[in-house]
């Protein structure tokens, strides 16, 4: 399964080694981030939750 990240090619043999290496990392909780998350200000965050716990304001989660 190729992925690109950041003009590179990464070649996986399963989709969970490329959430395991390509997911970013909630920054409150650190959970690795699958599907939908956040970024405020260049962080990842899971969710408006972790975001607004962190500091940051005016953060709404769309479901």
């Amino acid at each position: 399964m190729p992925l690109c990240s950041q003009r590179r090619v990464h070649v996986f043999d399963c989709f969970a080694c490329a959430i395991h290496r390509m997911a970013p990392i909630c920054e409150h909780c650190r959970v690795q981030i699958i599907g939908q998350g956040v970024e405020v200000e260049g962080s990842w965050y899971c969710g408006g939750h972790c975001a607004r716990a962190e500091g940051k304001v005016g953060i709404v989660d769309k479901v």
